[in-house]
């Protein structure tokens, strides 16, 4: 129970940290008090909702199969993606784009390194293999750790230019994709680990770990390409 309330836990937080992030860029954007308000209620309504999807589709037992193609990519990772780069192409040269500190969009990608400790507790539960984990072949903690260093070493000790932010991002990108050939290898080419079965535990498409791959990970994703059009327009 304390896993599951960790996972859930964190899921609130980030809900709560994309919440003021869009909130600075609403008040920084928006003149009027009451329209203002409205955008705010109106996005942490629609992350309210896809937290609600997510526990409903999980409750179907639908995620529950790993039949190809993947239900949970179809279900949870193909539509938020989706929505990113259809949201972010329309939104590529708005205001509030550039109303986000920077930094804010680097910093929130510290929040991995709790994902991935909880993910090295999960394989003491029985709900993940070691392959998708530090102690295998996900890297991903050592990367979230830079997100401080190279947060503070763009934006406090203006030791690097925010160009190194644009390339910091497309690898954080690489990170993810590399963790999501992790998940899915481990489940439908098993034999490059040396195993006749799957290696990823049923456990994990059950609610609340599905979270992971329905808003954590993407919403890492999110940010990473936010920020990329952000300094792209920026030092046009």
């Amino acid at each position: 129970m304390a896993l599951k309330l960790a996972f859930i836990g964190l899921s609130i937080m980030m809900v709560i940290v994309i919440s003021l992030i869009g909130s600075r860029a609403i008040n920084k954007t928006t003149q009027d008090s009451g329209q203002a308000k409205k955008k705010k209620i109106k996005l942490v309504g629609y992350l309210l909702l896809w937290h609600l999807y997510i526990f409903l589709v999980s409750q179907t037992g639908i995620l529950q199969s790993f039949d190809f193609p993947p239900r949970f990519v179809l279900f949870l990772i193909l539509p938020v993606f989706i929505f990113t780069g259809i949201f972010i192409y329309k939104y590529r040269n708005s205001e509030w784009i550039q109303a986000i500190p920077s930094s804010w969009l680097v910093y929130y990608q510290s929040f991995r390194i709790f994902i991935e400790t909880l993910f090295v507790f999960s394989v003491a539960q029985g709900i993940l293999h070691t392959n998708v984990t530090i102690e295998g072949y996900n890297y991903d903690l050592v990367f979230a750790f830079t997100a401080p260093i190279i947060g503070l070493l763009v934006y406090r000790f203006k030791f690097l230019s925010e160009r190194a932010i644009i390339r910091w991002n497309y690898l954080g990108l690489i990170v993810i994709a590399s963790i999501i050939f992790l998940f899915t290898s481990s489940i439908y080419l098993p034999e490059i680990y040396g195993s006749d079965i799957a290696l990823m535990p049923i456990e994990f498409t059950t609610y609340p770990y599905i979270i992971v791959a329905g808003f954590l990970m993407p919403s890492a994703v999110f940010m990473h390409v936010l920020s990329i059009v952000q300094l792209k327009n920026r030092l046009a």
